[in-house]
């Protein structure tokens, strides 16, 4: 799936127009983006976790003139799936199925 039909799943989910949801979405990316280059985490409960991961400096090799050079140490984004999207993955429990089963089982707890 590409960014225009991504935009257009979006659109279609939500019943909004393309150009709304390419902004929606857009945001989204923008405000992720902008809090791991803060060195933030990004949750979404059920989906997963956008974190930044540090990397340590390590020996490499140059593949072109076999000389061996040093890699330097630096962060990368990370995700992290959650378990529902993990469970839906595997074809375990329809979308939001995980969630829907906490919540009966907190309702349960209260009676």
């Amino acid at each position: 799936m590409n960014k225009a039909e991504l935009v257009a799943a979006i659109a279609q989910k939500a019943g909004i127009s393309k150009a709304i949801a390419e902004k929606a979405l857009k945001g989204t990316v923008e405000a992720i983006s902008d809090a791991l280059a803060k060195g933030q985490t990004v949750t979404l409960v059920g989906f997963g976790s956008f974190s930044v991961q540090q990397r340590s400096a390590r020996k490499g090799r140059n593949p072109r003139t076999g000389q061996k050079i040093t890699i330097p140490a630096r962060k990368v984004p990370k995700f992290t799936p959650g378990k529902a999207l993990k469970d839906l993955v595997a074809g375990k429990k329809a979308a939001g199925g995980a969630q829907k089963g906490t919540a009966k089982k907190a309702a349960a707890k209260k009676k």
